[in-house]
């Protein structure tokens, strides 16, 4: 193992109880010999996140109280790499994929790694940052080799952290195995999933782009994203007016990105004949929805869990292209020490809160 001189304690968060997240002192985590070790710059926050502080996110009582650390969305400069990994140097900067899959069953064998047959089983080589392994909201953090991705100097750490959520975006076009050229393309929910799924629609030439949600400001900003039609379901019945923009034919591909439970329906609704509809939003409770309406239109659904199929290697390059805008989507900055006010102002969507990034580091300052 090759390493440059490190302290042998970390600040981390940590899970308390249901709830709650604090800052304690954890020994550094030590590289394997396929491991990098990766001193985070910067970390953010997702829904998921949110699950996971509360607990509900675990089977049975999940992890062990004040050592659990989550985070599965950090970029920052490598430190220390195993005794066989030569593909990264010490001062890289890297941006991280959360899944790694065991490479043994049969779905990571066909490059299905999110969907890992040994999920959980760290024995089999299964780790998910900052779900079934400690993340990245510590000073440092431990991955596999495989799972980092090089960023370009143009590409901000902020950037980076956000582009984890780009790919999440590229798998859920990942799936429909075809073209999204002259596509028209419907979008449910103006979150940070939602908002870059329209530029990435957009990207990969969709012809015509909806969105809708209840939040005006965010409905202004998927608009300055491209979103040709956005629409405040609170106003009337958005998926009566999508329809009648397509001339009554409705959507070829429908994102459905909230995870609100009424939002199935609508997507199902909004969808063509023979259209097909991706769900990529967590639901916090179990969904009711009118399946006939998929089954007698001939409407597939496909599902996602996070970044897949080397998705976040393809958000870096839109990044390093200056075709993705991820700035406008940052609007909150905390210290590691204020990690709880970080977790309640998005929990809460205090000022509009959309991306709320922890400075993690000191190495981050000004990045």
């Amino acid at each position: 193992m090759r390493m440059t001189p490190l302290p042998s304690v970390m600040k981390a968060a940590v899970l308390g109880e249901p709830g709650q997240i604090r800052v304690r002192e954890l020994p550094v985590p030590e590289p394997g010999p396929e491991d990098v070790l990766v001193q985070v710059c910067r970390a953010s926050l997702c829904g998921t996140d949110l699950k996971i502080r509360s607990r509900k996110f675990f089977k049975n009582d999940g992890p062990r109280a004040d050592t659990f650390v989550p985070g599965h969305e950090y970029a920052g400069v490598v430190v220390a790499v195993g005794s066989t990994v030569d593909e990264f140097g010490i001062g890289d900067r890297v941006v991280t994929e959360a899944h790694r899959g065991c490479m043994r069953c049969a779905n990571c064998l066909h490059g299905k790694y999110t969907d890992c047959l040994n999920y959980g089983i760290r024995a089999k080589g299964h780790r998910t940052q900052g779900m079934t392994v400690n993340g990245g909201f510590a000073e440092y953090a431990l991955n596999h080799v495989s799972t980092l991705y090089r960023l370009p100097e143009n590409v901000s750490f902020d950037a980076g952290v956000v582009l984890t959520t780009v790919g999440t975006v590229m798998h859920a076009f990942d799936v429909l195995a075809d073209l999204v050229v002259g596509a028209r393309v419907a979008v449910l929910g103006p979150g940070p999933i939602g908002l870059l799924a329209v530029q990435v629609a957009k990207q990969l030439g969709a012809e015509f782009v909806t969105l809708t949600g209840t939040r005006e400001s965010r409905l202004a900003l998927g608009e300055s994203f491209g979103a040709d039609l956005a629409l405040n379901v609170r106003d009337g019945d958005a998926v009566s007016r999508i329809r009648a923009a397509t001339g009554g034919h409705g959507m070829d591909v429908v994102l459905e990105c909230s995870g609100a439970p009424s939002a199935v329906d609508d997507a199902l609704a909004m969808a063509k004949r023979g259209g097909r509809v991706v769900l990529v939003g967590f639901f916090d409770e179990p969904v009711t929805s009118d399946l006939n309406r998929a089954v007698m239109n001939g409407i597939t659904i496909h599902t996602v869990r996070g970044e897949g199929t080397g998705s976040l290697a393809r958000a870096v390059s839109l990044a390093s292209q200056g075709r993705i805008d991820t700035k406008s989507l940052v609007t909150h900055h905390f210290s590691l020490d204020a990690v709880s006010e970080a977790f309640d102002t998005y929990a809460e969507r205090r000022g509009d809160a959309l991306k709320v990034m922890l400075d993690v580091s000191p190495i981050s300052a000004g990045a």
